[in-house]
């Protein structure tokens, strides 16, 4: 197979320029109160596609188009801009919404078109016995809470009788840790409150006097876009220890912390990968994407947090399409030849290595009935007098003893919803 896959790419390099058949689109929000996410996001996903373009020729001898479809962060609009890009060789869906996700779900499995959701989206879709089309390693967000409170055991010992406070975006996103946090607040004996905030979130007085009344021991912060901010001024603003305030992955990026200038400093959020400028992938981008004028945007993002992210999930998807080439024998891969190489991904350290992001994020290998990964994360803290984020741990891993059982619970109960038979037996 490996032998007829490499003769078919010589053949492809050899008759010249490839047709652009790999259709990723980028369904991208680069304006409404969630633009300070989402155009990092959207800049990093296509500068890694024009890089594989400039320097490789694609994947497999095929260039890759990445259409951009703006959606607002609007699930009605999401939904509009998949049914508009599907037809066009769509191969797999991003959409950066756990909203958008959850609309997207049915429509993807009845379509046969992969949806990848990193760190976001529906976390029990890690269960690849139920859905088959959706995958959301190398973590997600019962993970992370996972993770959140597993660093604040290791921070004071025991959690017995500690409050902690969790400020949440009021939505299908912010909602995904509340199961999560509930359960292991029994299991480690802390009290569990719960602030929900209004979209877009530009309001958040009332829950911030609550905290400064209930001084919590620790707030876990599920936040987005202009929220962030706002909530970090707040905190600042009561003088709250923010040592002890932690934000999860979508709340740990330059533009949430820069605005409360040195009252953000020693804010902590989540990470499942590097951050910074750091890795030998930069100099490849410098070279045939930044230098040649090729950057998505106004090229100032480059090497934060979220825009790292965004490189991230298009390599993800690069590397199922690379695997869904070799598997398949072609270059011109379908949507569903994507899902297997997807299903049968496995990125290890030497190949992060090789990619130029050696320690950026963590090896794994999915299989049929896990599609959700390690779900490791790091804590990074802000560090407002240099202006960077340094990580503080290595990779920690979850409470699987917990989060297991509540997969199989959420997605046993969608598959019956769906009519879904489990697979992989």
């Amino acid at each position: 197979m490996k032998k007829t896959f490499a003769a078919l790419v010589a053949v492809t390099i050899a008759a010249g320029p490839a047709l652009a058949d790999l259709v990723v689109p980028n369904l991208s929000y680069r304006t409404g109160p969630f633009a300070a996410g989402g155009i990092p996001y959207a800049d990093g996903f296509n500068d890694y596609f024009t890089l594989l373009n400039e320097r490789d020729g694609g994947i497999g001898g095929e260039k890759i188009q990445v259409p951009e479809c703006e959606t607002a962060y609007n699930t009605e609009k999401g939904v509009e801009c998949y049914e508009s890009t599907k037809g066009k060789g769509a191969l797999v869906y991003n959409p950066l919404s756990t909203g958008i996700t959850y609309q997207l779900i049915p429509k993807v499995t009845q379509d046969r078109i992969p949806l990848y959701t990193p760190g976001y989206g529906r976390t029990s879709a890690a269960n690849g016995k139920v859905f088959e089309w959706v995958f959301n390693y190398p973590a997600n967000y019962w993970d992370g809470a996972s993770v959140a409170v597993k660093y604040m055991l290791e921070q004071e010992g025991s959690l017995e009788g500690k409050k902690v406070t969790l400020i949440y975006h009021n939505s299908a996103y912010g909602k995904e840790p509340i199961r999560t946090l509930e359960e292991l607040s029994k299991k480690h004996g802390f009290k569990l409150t719960q602030l929900p905030v209004d979209s877009p979130g530009q309001e958040q007085k009332s829950q911030w006097l609550q905290v400064r009344r209930d001084k919590p021991d620790y707030v876990v912060f599920w936040g987005w876009g202009v929220m962030n901010s706002v909530a970090i001024q707040e905190a600042a603003n009561i003088k709250f220890p923010m040592d002890h305030f932690i934000g999860n992955w979508w709340a740990g990026s330059e533009n949430d912390v820069k605005p409360a200038g040195k009252g953000a400093n020693g804010y902590k959020a989540l990470a499942f990968h590097g951050v910074g400028t750091d890795y030998p992938i930069y100099g490849d981008l410098k070279k045939y994407v930044y230098d040649a004028g090729k950057a998505s945007g106004a090229g100032d993002q480059i090497g934060s947090v979220v825009y790292s992210r965004g490189m991230y999930a298009a390599l993800v998807i690069a590397e199922a399409i690379r695997k869904a080439q070799e598997m398949a024998g072609t270059p011109t891969i379908t949507p569903v030849q994507l899902r297997d190489g997807f299903e049968a991904l496995e990125i290890t350290d030497a190949r992060m290595e090789e990619l130029g992001l050696k320690g950026f994020g963590q090896a794994f290998a999915a299989t049929c009935a896990d599609h959700g990964g390690p779900g490791g994360a790091m804590i990074q803290q802000w560090d407002a007098t240099a202006g960077k984020w340094t990580i503080l741990t290595d990779f920690i891993a979850p409470d699987k003893e917990v989060l297991d059982p509540l997969i199989a619970e959420d997605s046993a109960a969608y598959a019956k919803e769906a009519g879904i038979t489990e697979r992989c037996n």
